[in-house]
């Protein structure tokens, strides 16, 4: 399962993280969030040991997603180095988001 991170833990996770680090802004009760996490979870998969896959509740952690600008859910950002280098928001392919993280592994 892709890595739940929060507030406390999203500086450690993401930010000082030397892989590449996807991360799923979303919430329970958003329906495109719920057709997103499927794929999530393949890229878990298929990254091992390459990327680190996350996913952070906004409903529950707020901090990050406003610090990010994250208004509309499913968002995605990847970061490298502790910084935003792609973004992608609505629901995209997998092969969308497989060909960021390959750009970057």
């Amino acid at each position: 399962m892709a890595l739940e991170v929060t507030d406390a833990t999203f500086d450690e996770v993401v930010l000082k993280s030397e892989k590449p680090v996807l991360v799923d802004f979303w919430a329970a009760w958003c329906g495109p969030c719920r057709m997103l996490t499927p794929i999530v979870e393949e890229l878990n998969s298929d990254f091992e040991g390459k990327a680190v896959i996350t996913k952070v509740d906004v409903d529950a952690n707020q901090e990050f997603a406003a610090k990010y600008g994250v208004r509309n859910i499913p968002t995605v950002l990847i970061f490298k180095n502790g910084e935003v280098v792609d973004k992608q928001v609505g629901v995209a392919p997998k092969a969308t988001y497989t060909e960021k993280l390959e750009a970057l592994v």
